[in-house]
This record gives structure tokens, sequence and C-alpha cells, in this order.
């Protein structure tokens, strides 16, 4: 097995790690390449239709950011101010200007109801608490999408995991679970982009040993034709992805033209909290993964748990948010991606309705907001109304998992279609309780 080690470096959950690639082991959650070739070849294919969900880890404050209250009490209502949108009647937080000249292209749930008081990725990625995906051995979405409808390139794994490990365990991603290796996801963290960029393995090396693996290849041919088993195999493929630079092309950002990363915004890879940074590179690496092939891409954001100084916080961090999220939204348009590529933006819950005694809100998980845009999905629209002081639902409650049966949809999946584990059995994708968004579709 060849082994490419990058630099040393320390995460904040204080384990030491080397940012690795190997040939056979690419990704994180043990999905090995010639793994990865034959779960495309035994999926197929399909009009390649594409998600990138953004992950809020923490929860960030709803009435702050797209359901102001501007008439509530001074203890609810805080310190910003509501502006106009470009679409009538709809506003937005002062901090997010950027959003606000593109929310006809977006739709904002403000009704989601649901959640748990949770501090974990697994609402958003499986559609269920941890504790019952644990108990159920439920996969992430993407491996669900992995397992369905394979890859629409050889070389560009169906789903990519951007999200870094984080110190919190419950906000790192879930993993395949039933689905089995072959629908795991290649995590690329911020390391693993550094050295994917600098592989140190001459074309040579990588040549001697696909004539090695050719040799042995010939003797299982031999032996396979004895039992009438198929003499496929997959490593010419795997090789093709080392040596393949598309997926390396799609991670390097320095490609793009530096108005449209100035358009992006920078921020940096270095966490936040015990959660995830806010590093809109990242932002601009899914786009370009999603034009490379890959069908789904996810992306762990910021750090939004805000229980103290909440509104300086979200000060320091919206107008990145807003930069960020803008310049995708407007990029899958603009780029002719809107009907295919989805966009969703969401967390684990919102924040409490009254401003505690540190300026900061607490978990609340009575009601919370999506972002959805492109997907071919009906944007330019507010569903769902909150009470007077966004504590409740109102109007148009959104159960939480409907978010992903939406997702699925626009993905041409049946959100209660089957998924068939290792073992070949069947596993419903949704519960059938959970339906798509009707005022989207």
């Amino acid at each position: 097995m060849l082994t490419v080690l990058g630099p040393a470096h320390r995460y904040c959950d204080g384990v030491s790690r080397r940012g690795f690639l190997k040939v056979g082991a690419l990704g994180v959650g043990g999905l090995t390449l010639p793994g990865l070739m034959r779960a495309e070849a035994t999926t197929g294919r399909r009009t390649h239709k594409s998600v990138i969900m953004v992950y809020l880890s923490g929860g960030m404050a709803h009435q702050d950011t797209f359901d102001l209250k501007p008439n509530a009490p001074a203890e609810v209502r805080g310190t910003f101010n509501p502006i106009r949108t470009n679409l009538t009647g709809v506003t937005v937080c002062e901090h997010l200007p950027m959003l606000a000249r593109c929310m006809d292209k977006v739709a904002v749930v403000r009704s989601l109801v649901g959640q748990r008081d949770e501090h974990s990725s697994w609402q958003s990625y499986t559609g269920t608490t941890m504790d019952a995906a644990k108990r159920e051995n439920k996969p992430h979405f993407g491996s669900v999408v992995a397992r369905l409808q394979g890859q629409t390139d050889p070389v560009v794994p169906a789903f990519v995991d951007l999200s870094p490990t984080m110190q919190h365990r419950p906000y790192n991603s879930p993993g395949q679970a039933m689905l089995g290796r072959a629908a795991a996801p290649v995590k690329v963290d911020g390391d693993e982009v550094a050295v994917m960029r600098n592989l140190a393995v001459p074309q040579a090396h990588l040549a001697d040993r696909r004539a090695l693996l050719g040799d042995l290849d010939a003797f299982r041919r031999t032996a396979e034709r004895t039992t009438g088993v198929s003499a496929d195999t997959f490593h010419d493929r795997a090789f093709d992805v080392l040596a393949s630079n598309k997926v390396v092309d799609a991670l390097d950002v320095a490609k793009e033209p530096e108005r449209v990363r100035e358009r992006y915004g920078r921020g940096s890879p270095r966490h936040q909290g015990d959660g995830a940074p806010q590093w809109n590179d990242q932002l601009l690496m899914a786009r370009r993964l999603v034009e490379a092939g890959a069908r789904v891409v996810t992306v762990a954001y910021g750090f939004w748990d805000t229980h103290g100084n909440n509104f300086k916080s979200l000060e320091r961090q919206l107008p990145l948010f807003d930069r960020g999220v803008s310049a995708l939204v407007e990029d899958i348009h603009a780029r002719g991606m809107d009907e295919d590529c989805l966009v969703v933006v969401w967390g684990e819950f919102g924040r409490t309705p009254k401003i505690n005694k540190d300026a900061g809100r607490d978990h609340w998980a009575r009601v919370n907001f999506a972002l959805m845009s492109g997907g071919g999905l009906k944007t330019g629209q507010v569903i769902g109304t909150t009470d007077a002081q966004a504590g409740e639902a109102r109007t148009d409650a959104i159960p939480y998992p409907n978010v992903l049966a939406t997702t699925y949809h626009a993905l041409g999946i049946d959100p209660h279609a089957m998924v068939y584990d290792v073992s070949n059995r069947p596993n419903p994708v949704l519960p059938s309780t959970a339906q798509v968004i009707d005022k989207l579709v």
C-alpha cells in the first residue's frame, strides 16, 4: 500500500494526525478506490443532479437573521434592524445585505419544527436524532445518494464531505452505516487538500505499481475463469483516480479568477470554538466539485452556539456568511446550474426568544429555519411564519425531515423508495411521515 504523508497537524479535538492519501484507501471511512469504482459500476448512472448542503454547527439564531421581530419587546428583538430584500414585504437582518439582493433566488422556510435540543449534525444529515440513527444504523443522506445513483464520472466520487474533524464529536458527519464502505464519502479536510495538491509520487512509480497489480490480476483472472466468476478488476480505474487531476483541480480554488475568490470571501480554516471553521473557500470548492461531477458535497460552516455575546458574535460572523452564501447562490444561477444543483443551508435548532443575562440566546428546538436555492425548486418565497416572539411556528409548520425529503426529490430520488444495505435488505430512504415540501415543488 502506498501512503503519501502530509505535514503534522493537531486538530482542536487534541488528536494528532497527518494528512494522508493511500492508494486503495483515499478518504476517511475506509472507502477504497477499487470499491469506489465498483460502487459506480453496480449502481449505474443517471442525469447529474446534485446538492451542496451547508451545516451550521451550533445553531444559528433564526430571529437575528431571517425572522426578525422588530416590534417585539427589547429583551426579544435584540439590537439588529431589518432591511428590505428584493422580495416585496420580506426583510432580513441588516448584516445580510448581499443575500437581501438575491432573495428572489432563495426559499426561506421559517417554520421548521420537531428538532431536538441536540448539538449534532445527525438531524440535518440523517433526518433523525443521533441516538435513533445509531440505534437503527441509519446512514448519511450523501451515502444514500451514492448507493442509489453512483458516480457521474469514473474518477469523481459521488459524495465528498468537506467537513473537518471537530472537537465536539457529534458535530462530525455521520458515516455510511448500513450501506457499507462503497457508499462512504471521500472526506477531504484542510491538510488532505494540501497533500492532494502536492502529491509527491512520480507517475513512473504509479506506473510500476499498476504493472505489478496487472500481473496479480492476471493470476486472479486465470483462477476466476475456473469458477465462472467475472474477472473484471477495478485497479486500473482506481489508478485513473490518482493519476487524474479532476478532483484535485476542483479543490484548487486558486484556479478561479481573483474577482471570484473576492466575491466569495476568504475566511479561515481555523476552527471556531469546538465547531467548524468559517472558511468560504470550501463553498467555492463545493461548487467546483459539483461541476466536476460530484452528486453530494457537504460543508460544516462556522460556530453559532451564541449563549453569550450573541450580537457581537453575529455582527462579526454574519458579513462573511452573507458574502459566501450569496456568492454560491448567485453562481449556481449565473452558471446555469439552478435546475440541477440544490443548495441547502441549515443547522440543528434555533435560539431562545428571550435574550439571557449574558447578552446571548440559548438553545431553542421548537422552531428553526432553512435556506434552499436551486434544484429546480420554486424559490423567491418565504414558507411559514412564527409568532410575535419567533418562539413557535404559527403557520405552515414543516417537520424538519421534510427538508431532506425535498432534497431527495430534487435529486430525482423518491424519499420513500428502498435502499438496499450490504446484506441486500431493503430499508426506506426516509419514513413515510417525511414529505416533500409541496410549496417548493
